[in-house]
C-alpha cells in the first residue's frame, strides 16, 4: 500500500489507527460531518435538488473539503448518498420533502428481482470519480478521503420497502417467505456494491466505509443466515489497497458477527460499550462511539462525555473517535468545533 500512496497520507493519524498503530493523537472525523447542520452547506447546495446536489461533482466536491477545513478533522468523507447507486439497476430514485429518498418501484417479488440489472458502474456513475478527483486535489496533503457504499443489506431493504420504514415488513416478508430470492437479489446487490467500492479506490479514495444503516432490525439469527454471507463476499472483495470499515446501527448484539465479515476497522454505535465491545472484536480498530444528540447539547456536556469515552479508551492504538451515528440536522455548529478540539487536545 505504501507503494501506492503518498507517504503523507499512509502516515496519517487517521490511517494509522486504522492499522491499529500508535499515534500521538486520536484522530477524529464525523457522520454526516458535511451537512444540514451547516451554513455552508446551505449555501453551496440552496434549491438543488438533492439526486443533482449529489451527481454535480463541483459543489459535492466542495462540500467534501469545506467540513474537513472547516471542522479541522482528520479525515474528509466523500459527499453522496447511499442509494443512488441503485439508480443503474433499474430503479426509480427521489428524494421528496417530507418524505426522504423514494422509490416508486420497489422490489417485492422473484419477477421484480430478475429484471433487475447489474450495471457497469463506471460507466453509470461517473460523476463520483470526477468528485473523488477534485475533492483529493484540493485537500491537504496529509488528510485522507473517504469513500463509502450502503451494505447489501441496507440497499436490499430499501429497494423493497421503497422508503424509510419502522417496521421492516416487506423486507422481511421477502427474507422469511423467499429465501430464494432473497438470496438472489442480496447477491445481485453485493455485485454492485463490490463494483461500486473498487471504482471508488481505483478513483483516488484512501479507505472505504461500508454503511449498514438498516440492520439492527435483525436478530443475531437472521443476521448471520440472511446477511452475513453477503457481507463477507463484500468485504473480502475490496479489502487490501485501503482499510475497510464496517458500521451498523441498532443492535449491539449483531457486533460479533458483523466482525466475522473481516473489515479492518469496526465501527460501534452508542448503544454499545465501546472497549467491552472492542474486547470481543477482531478488527485492528474501532471507530465510535459519542451519541450525536449530546451534539445537541451543552458544549460542557460535548465535553465532558468526550472526555469519557477517552479516558475508558486510555490511548488504546486503533481507536478512531465517531459518533454513533450522523449529525442531527439541529446540531449547533460551534458544539462540533468543542468536540473536534477536546479529542485533539486530550492526545493519546
Amino acid at each position: 500500500m505504501v507503494n501506492k500512496m503518498d507517504l503523507r497520507l499512509y502516515n496519517s493519524v487517521f490511517l494509522k489507527a486504522c492499522r491499529g498503530e500508535k499515534t500521538d493523537n486520536t484522530p477524529v472525523w464525523l457522520y454526516r460531518q458535511a451537512g444540514r447542520y451547516m451554513p455552508e452547506y446551505h449555501q453551496v447546495k440552496g434549491n438543488t435538488p438533492s439526486l443533482e446536489f449529489f451527481k454535480t461533482p463541483e459543489v459535492a466536491a466542495r462540500v467534501t473539503c469545506d467540513a474537513q477545513r472547516i471542522l479541522g478533522v482528520d479525515a474528509a468523507i466523500l459527499f453522496t448518498d447511499l442509494l443512488p447507486i441503485l439508480e443503474p439497476m433499474g430503479l426509480s430514485l427521489d428524494y421528496l420533502p417530507a418524505i426522504g429518498p423514494n422509490i416508486s418501484n420497489p422490489v417485492r417479488t422473484g419477477r421484480d428481482i430478475d429484471q433487475l440489472k447489474i450495471p457497469k458502474v463506471g460507466e453509470s456513475v461517473d460523476y463520483i470519480r470526477e468528485t473523488i478527483q477534485l475533492a483529493r486535489r484540493e485537500l491537504p496533503g496529509d488528510i485522507p478521503l473517504i469513500g463509502f457504499a450502503g451494505a447489501p443489506f441496507t440497499l436490499a431493504s430499501y429497494a423493497i420497502e421503497g422508503q424509510s420504514s419502522k417496521s421492516y415488513v416487506f423486507v422481511k416478508q421477502l427474507m422469511f417467505g423467499d429465501e430464494v430470492a432473497w438470496h438472489e437479489l442480496m447477491s445481485r446487490v453485493t455485485d454492485v456494491v463490490i463494483d461500486f467500492l473498487l471504482f471508488q479506490i481505483s478513483s483516488g479514495v484512501q479507505a472505504v466505509q461500508i454503511f449498514d444503516s438498516w440492520v439492527g432490525c435483525l436478530s443475531p439469527d437472521a443476521y448471520r443466515r440472511y446477511v452475513l454471507p453477503h457481507s463477507k463476499r463484500l468485504v473480502e472483495a475490496v479489502s487490501g489497497d485501503v482499510p475497510v470499515i464496517h458500521f451498523g446501527t441498532g443492535n449491539p448484539a449483531l457486533l460479533p458477527l458483523m466482525d466475522k465479515a473481516g473489515a479492518d476497522v469496526m465501527g460501534i454505535d452508542w448503544r454499545a460499550p465501546l472497549m467491552e465491545s472492542w474486547e470481543q472484536l477482531s478488527a485492528r480498530a474501532v471507530q465510535g462511539n459519542l451519541d450525536p444528540v449530546i451534539l445537541c447539547s451543552t458544549q460542557e456536556s460535548v465535553i465532558e462525555q468526550s472526555i469519557k469515552i477517552l479516558d475508558e479508551v486510555n490511548g488504546k492504538p486503533g481507536h478512531i473517535f465517531n459518533l454513533g451515528h450522523g449529525i442531527h440536522k439541529d446540531t449547533p455548529v460551534e458544539n462540533v468545533h468543542a468536540l473536534i478540539r477536546t479529542v485533539h487536545e486530550y492526545g493519546c
